[in-house]
């Protein structure tokens, strides 16, 4: 692949395709993303932690916001169980595989007088209304807001310039906040950034991923856990919706050339699939079963996390 084809893979947005390629041209660019400490890395994590390691391949300089005053503002806990998981979460980003890139914690670059001083103007030019719908996915009990996180997206907006990055990654979730700072970036004299949003992938059991639900895979599941979750996964013989193939599409072919669904000879025997092109038509044919499909996702998860989980059980102990 070059380039711009790992930036653009498995995402659900750019915005611009024209100022992305504009930036892929330039010898020096950086990106970000940042994560709230709040409880395990899972695989929802794992869908742009996979696409900050594209964009590394694709050159860019990488940076991770862990994010613990946003946390904090959007009620994910004190201050003390914020900081207690954010070292952890930085430490279970890296052995999910992004290596080499700069971590930053949001306490460290979040309170200097330039950073408060462009978060008040921002104030003054952001609505309340804006500001609300912005938080609308991802704000906590958002029925009944806290000032504390309207004032959050305009802090994630001032992020982009104090962290000198050309462009940030997040879920489509993400694209309101996002285009307040397209919007609103010019006015303190900074240029927008260029806009990687990624797809908002179901749980295991085909509705919205939430680790309170207990419908995903984290760094803290054991093998047997894993294999458990994905014999109890729904996997229906559709393709659209699917859990099972959008942990293929998005989790397990960026970081693999191949799967292997392993059976015995009476039912067909091994296969191997080089692309999720190639597993997805032939699931869509009828040629994999549901099963199969489920118990080869377990064990390439199982040796995806190997090394999460070992820093897992390390930390523990």
């Amino acid at each position: 692949m070059d380039a711009y084809e790992l930036v653009t893979r498995n995402t659900a947005e750019i915005v611009t395709e024209d100022e992305l390629r504009q930036l892929l041209n330039k010898p020096t660019k950086r990106v970000y993303t940042g994560y709230e400490p709040s409880g395990e890395i899972h695989l929802g994590h794992l869908v742009t932690i996979n696409k900050l390691m594209d964009m590394k391949a694709a050159g860019f300089d990488v940076v991770v916001l862990i994010a613990n005053l946003h946390a904090y503002l959007n009620r994910k806990g004190t201050f003390e169980q914020i900081k207690e998981l954010a070292e952890y979460n930085k430490a279970c980003i890296e052995a999910c595989g992004l290596k080499g890139a700069e971590f930053v914690l949001g306490t460290d670059v979040q309170l200097t007088p330039k950073y408060q001083t462009e978060v008040l103007t921002l104030c003054q030019e952001i609505t309340l209304n804006r500001a609300t719908r912005s938080m609308d996915e991802v704000g906590r009990a958002m029925d009944n807001p806290m000032v504390s996180q309207m004032v959050y997206p305009v802090m994630q907006v001032v992020d982009i310039p104090t962290l000198n990055v050309d462009a940030a990654v997040g879920g489509i979730d993400q694209r309101k906040i996002h285009m307040l700072a397209r919007e609103h970036l010019p006015s303190l004299g900074y240029k927008p950034p260029v806009c990687i949003h990624t797809p908002i992938v179901n749980g295991l059991d085909g509705q919205k991923m939430s680790s309170s639900k207990g419908n995903v895979v984290s760094v803290a599941d054991s093998p047997e856990e894993i294999k458990k979750k994905m014999k109890k996964a729904f996997c229906p013989p559709e393709v659209e919706g699917n859990p099972i193939l959008q942990v293929f599409q998005y989790n397990i072919f960026p970081r693999v050339p191949e799967v292997v669904i392993r059976r015995p000879e009476k039912f067909g025997g091994n296969a191997e699939y080089q692309s999720y092109a190639e597993l997805e038509a032939a699931y869509a044919a009828g040629k994999i079963h549901p099963m199969d499909l489920k118990a080869a996702c377990g064990d390439s998860l199982t040796e995806l996390l190997a090394d999460a989980y070992a820093y897992v059980q390390s930390y523990r102990n």
